[in-house]
């Protein structure tokens, strides 16, 4: 069918249209990607009795992905410019395994025009835009040159090719303070400064620049305007091959840290209908301007009178496509297995729906007590949401796997949905308070946090704001809630005594009283010390008394505890003449327990323990907090530094992380080289003792 062009942006092929268009679908399909999306995929693929075929690096070897699909090839090494990035082996095993198609998920090749081509021929569809569509959007200053040219409102700013320092720096002026720095070729928050002053301008740039050299291998960069206090909001949009394009309105995307989305919802609480139809109306345009065929989303800043300006296309699905099929009822993945079968849209702009609300938030593996560091290892727990019509679960892992240190250390997307956006908010302060993640240190209490902030429940929040006033939503230094310290006690007591009965219960007399471990003394109940670690502080309490009735000091006051006792997952119990009920998240190693409003986690370690004698030990030497790569390095051998001072610089995880002297001294080592890869926990520079 020939291609033509609609001019109304409501409009679609017609009934009549779609029906002549032959209604087919691939019979096998390979997933180009890893993780959560890989197993979004064969999720729908299996509805669809579409075969899967999987491909893996030898660090996934026994990914959920891996176990998903009803095939899986390994293509190399752990890194992945080793296998996820190896275009040719990719298409090899589609091509052994008879794939009529290839899904890219999201990140790896995506939006790579070049992988697009290759798969195109070898006669396999790329499931996403055409190769030209995205070489258009790949660049961030040549798209806002052709949105500006189509229509679009852009930001002001300065996009051109002469990058010398001294022409950008009187850009800079001429466009005013506050500016953006943008890597013109990248994304993912790569790349990004913020100016506001001239005499900032020139560090900021030479740290841009070095930053998307890094990661793009190209520096250039293009300059805006800063709408200050911003909402970041982005329009879900289709096309198909004969013409077609709408939009599924937006999703609003405002809680962001260092520019990472934190936490995605739909509809926006800032749009009125009129701002949601003009933006959706430009959405359409913008994917038109560029023969957009697929999924795609645009991104819009929006400053706080309403106006709007378009960021960038991203010419494939985005990790927070969830809360648009939420609220509109509609597979997504599906939508793109059918376009890039060939067939039209599936309905038409008016036949869009929009019922409830939804919210999304990523679970990963990171610290957020040490800067959001990224971390790995082993889920020794994982314990989640059961999915139900409210609650939704997008993993890529289960209890037991392993979170590497060689991709995204995301292990969960939790997505609910509701009637309107209070219920919505309830149901995610609820799902969060179920979750449990040991192992590597992860982020749900930071989430539990933001999603009870009033910058978020009033819906005023704007992509700065967390940057801006970060320990609103970190932990309060001091001691936490007495009650919920009494309870989590009480919790490791009870738990103790059930493991007792059962090494009585295995004994040769289970009713002999050395047989108890129950803390019995002759005439009382016997005095205990526990002793556990709170974000690695000591703590110790001291308690009295058995079968669910204690005497619980703390800080020399003691709290009497009576009619303690498990049931359904909880802990009821009464402190001094108060009722109590607390979840009870996890026991024995740790204890875990949520009152409905905040979670105490304490790590139980032996009562005498000796200091660690390597702690000293420290002091001498400057680690690699995770697995990057050397970007700087500021000192030699024989160098004074004082406490405090950058020694080095690694990228990992797409931020720059300066690493500083941990006291005055002189250098004596420098262990690795500007462009060295280093593992975690690595030396990098040792002072003299």
């Amino acid at each position: 069918m020939p291609r033509r062009r609609i001019d109304d942006v409501a409009s679609l092929p017609c009934p009549l249209d779609r029906a002549r268009v032959k209604a087919r679908m691939f019979d096998t399909i390979l997933i180009a990607n890893r993780g959560e999306i890989a197993c979004r995929v064969i999720r729908t693929c299996r509805r669809l009795g579409i075969r899967t075929v999987a491909v893996y690096s030898q660090a996934d070897a026994d990914a959920q992905h891996v176990r998903q699909a009803d095939e899986a090839h390994c293509i190399g090494g752990p890194r992945p410019q080793d296998s996820y990035l190896r275009g040719d082996a990719i298409i090899e095993v589609a091509k052994k395994t008879g794939a009529q198609a290839i899904h890219p998920g999201y990140g790896f090749l995506s939006e790579n025009a070049d992988f697009a081509d290759a798969v195109e021929a070898a006669g396999i569809v790329f499931i996403g835009p055409k190769a030209g569509s995205m070489r258009k959007m790949g660049s961030k200053a040549g798209a806002k040159e052709l949105m500006q040219a189509a229509g679009v409102p852009v930001v002001p700013g300065y996009t051109g090719e002469d990058q010398t320092p001294e022409l950008l720096h009187r850009e800079a002026d001429r466009i005013g303070y506050p500016l953006m720095i943008k890597a013109a070729h990248g994304g993912g928050g790569k790349g990004m400064r913020i100016v506001r002053t001239s005499d900032e301008f020139l560090p900021n740039l030479e740290s841009c620049q070095r930053e998307a050299r890094n990661a793009f291998g190209r520096d250039r960069v293009l300059l805006e305007r800063y709408v200050e206090q911003p909402r970041h909001i982005e329009i879900q949009v289709f096309g198909d091959a004969y013409g077609g394009a709408i939009h599924l309105n937006e999703r609003e995307c405002s809680a962001q840290r260092r520019y990472q989305k934190v936490l995605e919802e739909s509809p926006s609480p800032f749009l009125t209908p009129e701002l949601r139809r003009a933006m959706g109306e430009a959405a359409v345009l913008a994917a038109r301007a560029i023969d957009y065929v697929n999924a795609g989303t645009v991104e819009f800043i929006v400053g706080p009178d309403g106006g709007f300006y378009f960021m960038e296309i991203n010419t494939r699905l985005q990790v927070e496509h969830p809360v648009t099929e939420m609220v509109t009822g509609l597979d997504l993945v599906e939508w793109q297995l059918r376009i890039a079968a060939g067939q039209p849209l599936p309905l038409a702009q008016d036949e869009i729906a929009q019922r409830g609300h939804a919210i999304e938030v990523r679970l990963y593996a990171e610290d957020p007590d040490a800067g959001f560091l990224p971390g790995s290892g082993r889920l020794e727990r994982l314990v989640l949401p059961q999915p139900s019509a409210h609650v939704r679960i997008d993993s890529g892992v289960v209890e037991g796997d392993t979170v590497t240190i060689f991709y995204d250390p995301m292990i969960a997307k939790l997505i609910v949905w509701d009637t309107d956006r209070p219920r919505a908010l309830a149901r995610l302060r609820d799902a969060l308070a179920q979750c449990e993640i040991a192992g590597p240190k992860s982020n749900v209490e930071f989430l539990e946090r933001l999603v009870r902030h009033p910058a978020v429940v009033e819906a005023t929040i704007d992509t700065g704001l967390l940057d801006r006033r970060l320990e609103e939503f970190l932990p309060a230094p001091g001691s936490p809630p007495t009650d919920l310290l009494v309870a989590a006690t009480v919790a490791r007591l009870l738990d103790e005594e059930r493991r007792g009965r059962g090494c009585s219960a295995a004994s040769g007399d289970p009713g002999s009283p050395w047989a108890a471990s129950d803390g019995w003394r002759l005439g009382h109940a016997g005095h205990r010390t526990l002793a556990s670690t709170l974000r690695g502080e000591r703590l110790e309490v001291q308690a009295q008394g058995h079968g669910g009735g204690y005497r619980v000091a703390i800080d020399g006051t003691a709290h009497a505890v009576s009619g303690a006792r498990f049931e359904d997952g909880a802990l009821s119990l009464r402190i001094e003449e108060r009722a109590q009920r607390v979840r009870v998240l996890d026991t024995g190693a740790r204890t875990v327990v949520h009152d409905g409003r905040a979670r105490l986690r304490l790590e139980t370690v032996p009562l005498y323990q000796a200091d660690d004698a390597a702690a000293a030990a420290g002091a001498d030497r400057v680690l690699a907090p995770m697995p990057g790569r050397v970007v700087l390095v500021r000192v030699a051998p024989g160098n004074a530094v004082q406490q405090g001072q950058d020694v080095m610089v690694i990228e990992a995880m797409k931020m720059e992380l300066a690493l500083k002297a941990p006291r005055d001294g002189t250098v004596a080592e420098v262990r690795a080289a500007m462009g060295d890869f280093v593992e975690a926990d690595a030396v990098l520079v040792t002072l003299d003792p």
